[in-house]
């Protein structure tokens, strides 16, 4: 086991833009692809996550000083501070269920297609860590890494079938065929996003106008393009924050390619994953008559669509204001706040691209997220502790907002309850399992999703 686990922990360390171009060519093989077809596949994804992850980092560099200045502005008087996604993801790794967790999964995932219970392969291992969390929360709560190791597969299994629902709805709004979302985050929103979508379907202002970008950019003309919006509010956001000139003009220009550039790389991304998915289903069509596959991402994909970005920069404000007067937070926003784009990445295509309903069900998310993490402080804390994780400064206690897991939180409280609780787990993956088995996946050009 400790060979295996070192096997994967290189695979791990190895990175993104060395290990998805790996794993896209290995899946391009399986389907009988040609060598050299997968091969410059594998270095199209990568060179497109390359470009997406250069693209992101203009949040963390002109963004993330915003925050740091709202912060300031709202002195908020919190006692847990959020110390950002790669903080719960290492402390969710450095666990004993974190060491086993890639095989683990893979082993999960395997399975599950060996016994056609899902569409997906989910080739997104460093995101692995959300399982991880989730095993480490409720080992933390039960003292048992057994239990941990069997909530963290309830996890993988709900959201692997969670993805396979949302990936032709993901495909349709996004743009890129063959994929879902697994991402072990992502998915605990959907159902969210799903069920705020049929209440708004009932709400007579809502449900008969559609207000995304294309409709913005049909009134308003030029400044409704994409590169406009992001330009007004880029210049918006520094103004808000006291930036002379020169810093409110570059947080525009810098917001504006945003908005240009990313779906220009996930553009990238598709044109790799295309003769992927060709072959694929070329395949499947020839074993499985009427099968389909998909290949799990990471949800960074589905930022480039303009609503996503433009309601995540709306949001940073919005969570700020929820933080202070939200009865229960403990938490002050800080090392994920500037990725509010992640916790409303399936809201976009849940919404079609609806920016009042996208913004609207984001508001809410962040919301839930906040109490969550508040929540899984302690634990977290304990958790961070125990394996040396250097806290920031002046930080007593921690959490994450991405750790504002929805799955995560239900499997824990019912492992509270050992027995009774792990039979009740079985109870709802079996369940997931039924339910997504009878019921047919969104149709693309549907209204809303079936679950």
């Amino acid at each position: 086991m400790d060979f295996i686990v070192d096997i994967f922990d290189y695979i791990s360390n190895l990175g993104s833009m060395v290990m998805i171009p790996i794993m896209i060519m290995v899946v391009g093989l399986l389907f009988r692809l040609n060598i050299l077809k997968a091969i410059r596949a594998g270095i199209m994804v990568g060179i497109g996550f390359v470009g997406l992850n250069l693209v992101l980092t203009i949040i963390w560099d002109y963004v993330g000083p915003v925050t740091n200045i709202l912060i300031e502005r709202f002195d908020l008087n919190l006692s847990v501070v959020d110390a950002g996604w790669a903080a719960a993801a290492g402390v969710a790794f450095a666990t004993k269920v974190g060491a086993v967790i890639i095989p683990f999964i893979i082993l999960i995932n395997f399975l599950m297609l060996l016994f056609r219970q899902t569409k997906t392969v989910n080739i997104d291992i460093w995101n692995y860590w959300h399982y991880a969390f989730t095993g480490a929360v409720i080992m933390t709560v039960t003292d048992n890494f057994w239990y941990g190791l069997y909530g963290a597969a309830a996890h993988a299994i709900i959201a692997l079938k969670i993805a396979d629902i949302a990936a032709p709805r993901v495909q349709q709004v996004i743009g890129i065929p063959g994929i879902s979302i697994p991402q072990g985050f992502a998915v605990t929103t959907i159902p969210i996003y799903l069920l705020l979508d049929k209440l708004y379907d009932k709400i007579p202002f809502m449900n008969k106008r559609k207000i995304d970008t294309d409709a913005v950019q049909k009134k308003l003309g030029v400044l409704g393009e994409p590169l406009m919006i992001g330009f007004i509010l880029g210049i918006l956001l520094g103004l808000a924050v006291g930036y002379d000139v020169k810093k409110v003009l570059e947080l525009g220009i810098s917001m504006a390619a945003l908005m240009l550039l990313l779906p220009r790389m996930v553009k990238v991304i598709m044109e790799g994953l295309v003769p992927i998915s060709d072959a694929a289903k070329s395949f499947l069509e020839k074993r499985f008559k009427g099968s389909e596959f998909y290949i799990g991402l990471d949800s960074a994909v589905t930022l480039g669509h303009a609503t996503t970005i433009t309601v995540a920069i709306l949001l940073i404000p919005i969570t700020l204001v929820l933080a202070m007067i939200l009865p229960l937070n403990t938490t002050l926003p800080f090392g994920d706040l500037a990725a509010t784009a992640f916790f409303i990445a399936m809201a976009t295509p849940i919404h079609r691209g609806d920016i009042l309903r996208t913004l609207i069900s984001g508001t809410i998310v962040m919301a839930i997220i906040l109490l969550i993490a508040s929540y899984f402080a302690p634990i977290i804390t304990e958790s961070a502790v125990n394996t040396g994780f250097a806290f920031p400064e002046n930080a007593t206690k921690i959490t994450a907002l991405s750790a504002g897991n929805l799955i995560a939180l239900i499997l824990s409280l019912l492992a509270k309850i050992k027995i009774v609780g792990a039979i009740l787990i079985l109870a709802i993956v079996a369940g997931v399992l039924a339910i997504f088995r009878s019921k047919k996946s969104t149709k693309s050009t549907g209204s809303s999703m079936e679950v």
